[in-house]
């Protein structure tokens, strides 16, 4: 493989994280598999050259020794001399995603970093679906964390719920149109609201840009929520305060990331796809939309810098 398989690795792809697993974890366990894929590949022939060997004089039934020019291979490129060809690899993380969450979490490899940082200049929306467990309230906001608090959830209903949904939503809306530093009575600013590609000019706080109920079944609910430049710490606060919005109280059982910008989790490599050979496809794969995206997202008067 060689040199043709590090060729072919420059770029982007997505892998899926599972819960429990920390990203730091996720990136050598690539790096290592990528490596053992790349040193695999059959090296180049080894040079010869000439030596001259002392050895017995053939037909002679004496025990004269003689000089005889002999090819040998040489030594110095063999891999128990000169150990491994390729030992480490260069590659970026993208929007991280801490131990207790899972999903898409996109991985640059060499030149591919570069791209990494359009992503961030693009201010691209993520997707996840975060799942709420009515009735107490944890230190952390987690459903394992200290209990602080238990209450009561019969009376609340879809469409309470909804109802706060809606206020977030909205609330969420103007703030992003603030960061847009964009003056909604020209046309172009209110085309760009309603098409909903208005992003912020810098960094700026959690911006939800959508939100709804998926299932509603007591004391559980799963939402999804589109957002941007958010943890997933920031996620669990805010079930924390959908609950205090209903008169009760609710932790986030689960984080799981759908979307990251323009990869979602097809385009995610499982566990056991993280070899050489599929990271290599899912590269090539993903280089023709991931440049067409980037260019559209990057392109003066989004809202983008």
């Amino acid at each position: 493989m060689g040199l043709d398989g590090l060729a072919r690795l420059h770029g982007l792809f997505a892998a899926y994280k599972p819960p429990g697993l920390k990203w730091k974890h996720l990136r050598d366990t690539v790096e290592l598999q990528l490596l053992k894929g790349l040193n695999a590949g059959k090296r180049p022939a080894s040079e010869h050259r000439v030596r001259f060997l002392l050895g017995p004089v053939e037909g002679s039934e004496e025990k004269e020794l003689t000089l005889t020019a002999t090819s040998v291979p040489t030594l110095i490129d063999h891999p128990l001399v000169r150990g491994p060809a390729f030992t480490s690899l260069k590659i970026g993380m993208g929007h991280r995603l801490d131990a207790q969450a899972s999903g898409v979490l996109v991985l640059g490899v060499g030149r591919g970093r570069r791209l990494l940082t359009d992503m961030y200049n693009a201010h691209l929306t993520k997707d996840y679906t975060v799942h709420g467990l009515l009735g107490k309230a944890t230190d952390d906001f987690c459903e394992d964390g200290r209990l602080v608090e238990k209450t009561t959830y019969d009376h609340v209903t879809r469409e309470k719920l909804e109802r706060i949904l809606s206020l977030i939503q909205g609330s969420h809306q103007k703030a992003l149109v603030m960061y847009s530093n964009v003056d909604l009575q020209t046309q172009e600013a209110y085309e760009m609201a309603v098409s909903g590609v208005l992003r912020p000019m810098n960094k700026s706080p959690m911006l939800v840009t959508g939100i709804r109920c998926l299932q509603f079944a007591p004391p559980e609910f799963l939402l999804e929520v589109q957002c941007m430049h958010e943890t997933q710490k920031q996620l669990r606060r805010l079930v924390h305060e959908i609950g205090l919005e209903l008169k009760s109280t609710a932790v986030c059982t689960q984080v799981r990331r759908t979307r990251d910008g323009f990869f979602t989790l097809d385009d995610a490599l499982l566990r056991t796809q993280w070899d050489l050979p599929s990271i290599q496809d899912a590269i090539q794969s993903a280089a023709p939309r991931v440049a067409a995206e980037l260019e559209n997202n990057l392109r003066p008067g989004l809202g983008t810098q």
